[in-house]
């Protein structure tokens, strides 16, 4: 069992010019390194699994993937465990998307366990277009197969509640989470994204049942435009990083999120939000209710929000907002699993 301790102060800064690594005193870039790097020392789960923040191998498509894994002391053993897998972005890994999101806070109090996987290649990201690679990418990562893969995984671990598996992510991640909101829908409960990737999947998504969603985005995103238009992952300079600076073309977010209210039977007319104690100052948003199984879809506009974690003041770039989105999400998906009342 490989142990790691929990990030709790540091703040992670997302790099965007690598002339500014250069300059740094090579102790401080190693330090840097490590914590914004892939995890590489990962081993399988030892049974029974400890209280506390493991790394993790497990074998998909005959390559071993890593990933983070937290248990907090609070969780009941005596039950099937809820399940949170939160997804990092692009060049982004699993110790940034833990400190940025603070599902493990939230999980010591809730008692529910949390795995971040990592993507693949390099920079780290997500295949999330269906049928093709990860940009820049030589080779097809099948990360829908890695997802499937964790989770048999997290029930040979911990005896997972498939009634309550929770996907959320950020950025490239959130991209990840709409497509497997469309592939392995019968896998999750309820989804949720942050600044996620909205490309227009179109008919290639034929998700089994409807997944209830939940979603924010920053107007003023200078990496995933609210308008829609061509994105880039990351202002990665060409000269160094010639395969890592992938352009995509991508909805506005307001028709995204329509697109998956009409996706799961709802009602074509949203209802306005804030409803109280849903938001604060600089958020706002609808509720597409009526959908079939009682998938709602919610979206939050975070006015002048850049592409930010909402709540978080860690990785990102831009303005952050107040909003705390991942205890939002968390009430979405207790509120939206079966056997929940309606909210």
């Amino acid at each position: 069992m490989s142990v790691m301790p929990r990030p709790k102060r540091f703040r992670p800064i997302l790099l965007t010019s690598f002339g500014v690594v250069i300059l740094l005193p090579l102790g401080l870039l190693a330090a840097l390194v490590m914590f914004i790097g892939p995890i590489r020392l990962c081993v399988p789960l030892r049974l029974p699994v400890e209280p506390g923040l493991h790394s993790l191998a497990v074998e998909s498509g005959g390559v071993e993937r890593c990933s983070l894994l937290y248990v907090p002391a609070s969780l009941d053993r005596a039950l099937p465990v809820p399940l949170v897998v939160s997804l990092h972005g692009f060049a982004s890994n699993p110790r940034i998307q833990a400190a940025t999101t603070g599902w493990n806070d939230l999980a010591d109090r809730e008692g529910f366990v949390v795995v971040y996987p990592q993507g693949s290649s390099f920079p780290l990201r997500w295949n999330a277009i269906p049928g093709s690679s990860s940009p820049g990418s030589r080779s097809h990562v099948d990360d829908v197969q890695f997802f499937n893969d964790l989770l048999a995984e997290m029930d040979r671990a911990l005896a997972i509640d498939r009634q309550r598996v929770y996907i959320s992510g950020f950025s490239n991640g959130g991209g990840m989470t709409n497509r497997l909101a469309c592939e392995a829908a019968g896998q999750i409960t309820a989804a949720a994204t942050v600044s996620g990737v909205y490309v227009d999947l179109g008919d290639t998504c034929q998700p089994e049942r409807p997944v209830p969603l939940i979603a924010f985005h920053g107007t003023a995103d200078a990496i995933v435009p609210y308008a829609g238009g061509e994105i880039r992952f990351l202002p990665l300079p060409r000269f160094l990083f010639p395969s890592t600076s992938p352009v995509l073309a991508t909805l506005a977010a307001e028709d995204w999120a329509a697109g998956w209210s009409e996706r799961n039977g709802c009602d074509p007319t949203p209802q306005a939000l804030p409803l109280p104690g849903e938001a604060v100052g600089d958020t706002h948003g609808v509720r597409y209710t009526g959908c079939r199984e009682g998938a709602d879809v919610i979206f939050y506009t975070i006015d002048g929000g850049g592409h930010t974690w909402p709540g978080s003041r860690g990785y990102g770039i831009g303005k952050y907002s107040l909003t705390n989105a991942t205890e939002l999400m968390w009430a979405f998906f207790l509120a939206h699993t079966p056997g929940a009342a309606s909210p």
